[in-house]
């Protein structure tokens, strides 16, 4: 990164986490607008805590880096071929959002020509930022910060395993993919969508492993977790890819390796 100082940009993404934040709390457990994207045929929340914190986001981004460019879940692209460009998903777990569920986060990722460079997982109920590059991460809250480091050192069968909604999410060979990882390990969690991601990097978590994501799903955990020591690769053990897909995160490569034995028959071509 040698067009901006990093530090510069982080103190951005902290501000940026805190423009969104004064947004998205009133809305939190109050009404909320939601509405259903899907129509008809299924159910995918969308609320004004979504919209109006993207908007925020955006309009932030546009004032300080007019030249950057912004990938959004909620207003699409808007230059997405530009040297920066900002990725984000204001309200990941929108369905645990309008359940009333403190385990939604704010993802906010950078790319720089194409590559994730820097990104954060926010959590203002509990006053949390993990916030992350390749050079170290850390966990941001109202007391101060401290740096965040993965586990090592574990086998699956040790290992603190989670994913979001096997049922929903997962497609037949993929639940049994699943099934197989979660019967190895000592633990599975389900429903924190990315808080999971921010867990592992924390070290409290050693597996995450997800289906069907899109580029604001991830693309601000990469970075976290590369600076907390952490793996980030689809189901073939390659790196993700900029619209994204299926996923596993991992703390320890050992465990990763062996979650991908399972994984492998139910992968997907990368995008």
């Amino acid at each position: 990164m040698t067009s901006y100082r990093l530090d510069v940009l982080e103190a951005f993404l902290i501000d940026l986490n805190r423009v969104s934040a004064e947004v998205i709390l009133p809305l939190f457990r109050a009404e909320n607008g939601l509405e259903n994207k899907a129509g008809a045929g299924g159910f995918d929340p969308v609320t004004l805590a979504d919209k109006n914190a993207e908007a925020a986001i955006r309009k932030l981004i546009a004032t300080r880096f007019p030249d950057h460019g912004v990938i959004g879940e909620e207003f699409g692209e808007d230059r997405p071929d530009a040297e920066w460009v900002w990725v984000v998903d204001p309200v990941d777990g929108t369905r645990a959002f309008v359940a009333g569920l403190p385990v939604w986060t704010t993802l906010i990722g950078l790319r720089h020509r194409g590559k994730p460079v820097l990104g954060s997982i926010g959590q203002p109920i509990l006053g949390e930022i993990y916030i992350g590059h390749g050079g170290g991460s850390r966990l941001v809250t109202r007391q101060g910060s401290r740096v965040l480091k993965v586990r090592k050192g574990l086998s699956l069968d040790r290992a603190i395993i989670a994913t979001t909604d096997p049922e929903a999410c997962f497609d037949a060979e993929e639940r049994l993919a699943w099934r197989q990882i979660r019967a190895a390990a000592r633990l599975a969690r389900t429903g924190c969508d990315a808080y999971a991601y921010a867990q592992v990097a924390a070290g409290h978590v050693d597996l995450v492993i997800e289906s069907g994501l899109k580029a604001w799903d991830i693309e601000a955990a990469i970075p976290v977790l590369a600076g907390a020591g952490g793996f980030v690769t689809d189901w073939r053990g390659g790196p993700i890819g900029p619209k994204g897909g299926q996923m596993a995160i991992a703390g320890d490569r050992d465990i990763l390796e062996a979650a991908l034995v399972s994984l492998a028959p139910a992968a997907r071509n990368p995008n």
